[in-house]
């Protein structure tokens, strides 16, 4: 971060945990207790500083949209406000995100594939579950080539025929009860991004299948945005695929700490939905 850098009053001085690596394998990470007892994951961090610039009223200004710096913030509020019920969730807010996609970005056919709630861990919570709460590992939710893998997954006999025309893997991220004070999410820009040295591939084992997602190591270059006091009736929306080769294909992204934020204020909470787009029916 240049000394001579000039933030406006809601930028951030701030650090993002990039990518290091352990050893010499192939990155992986077990999403469950191993039985062999080795280790989770071989996933190192190189902490560096940053400045997340507050998008805030410049969105126009700075060009951000999903096609450009690959992430967009849109105002949708939801009937859904505690997001408690497992059930309503999926049969409510699900429809909720469905329709948003089709106004925002032009979807004519979803798939929602599961979603995360974000909440502060538990002290008590087992090592795996205190996941659970805001990722501060700079990261892509998909390859390339697992999203691909994951259309034939979800969509059986019509993988094929979609895969033709435009496919999109999008996170809908949106604050639950309160404006966003501790750990917001920063979303690093596409334009700035050196893809052919800052992505990663890592596994991402199940016990009963694999994916895979990008750690994204450290460049200078990289450039972060956050919309300040982020409220639960504004939502990010994050790209984590896109087929078309001449737009923003995909946002680095992580939660990161904010040292300005009021020790009273109430800890993050979130929901995000991972939903593959499709241009055609």
């Amino acid at each position: 971060m240049a000394a001579t850098a000039i933030l406006s009053s809601r930028d951030v001085p701030t650090t993002f945990n990039y990518y290091a690596p352990i050893g010499t394998e192939v990155p992986f990470q077990y999403t469950y207790k191993r039985p062999d007892g080795q280790p989770q994951d071989n996933i190192g961090k190189d902490t560096r500083p940053a400045v997340v610039h507050d998008a805030r009223g410049k969105e126009a200004e700075l060009g951000l949209s999903l096609d450009t710096s690959g992430f967009q913030f849109v105002k949708h509020e939801s009937v859904e406000k505690d997001f408690i019920n497992e059930d309503r969730i999926k049969e409510v807010y699900y429809k909720e995100v469905e329709e948003l996609l089709k106004k925002e970005v032009g979807a004519k056919r979803v798939f929602i594939f599961d979603h995360t709630i974000r909440r502060k861990p538990s002290d008590n919570a087992a090592p795996l579950e205190a996941q659970r709460g805001p990722v501060e590992r700079v990261h892509i939710d998909q390859t390339y080539d697992a999203s691909v893998r994951r259309v034939y997954r979800h969509l059986g006999d019509d993988a094929e025929r979609l895969l033709k025309g435009r496919v999109r893997i999008i996170n809908v991220w949106r604050p639950i009860k309160n404006p966003v004070a501790h750990k917001p999410l920063g979303v690093s820009d596409w334009r700035y991004l050196d893809r052919e040295h800052d992505l990663v591939p890592s596994r991402l084992i199940y016990p009963d299948k694999e994916g895979a997602v990008y750690m994204v190591k450290y460049n200078p270059q990289h450039r972060w945005y956050y919309l300040s006091d982020q409220t639960p009736s504004e939502v990010t929306l994050i790209k984590c695929y896109d087929s078309e080769v001449d737009k923003a294909r995909l946002t680095p992204h992580s939660a990161f700490p904010d040292a300005s934020a009021s020790p009273e204020a109430p800890h993050r909470e979130s929901i995000e939905v991972r939903v593959i787009v499709f241009d055609t029916e």
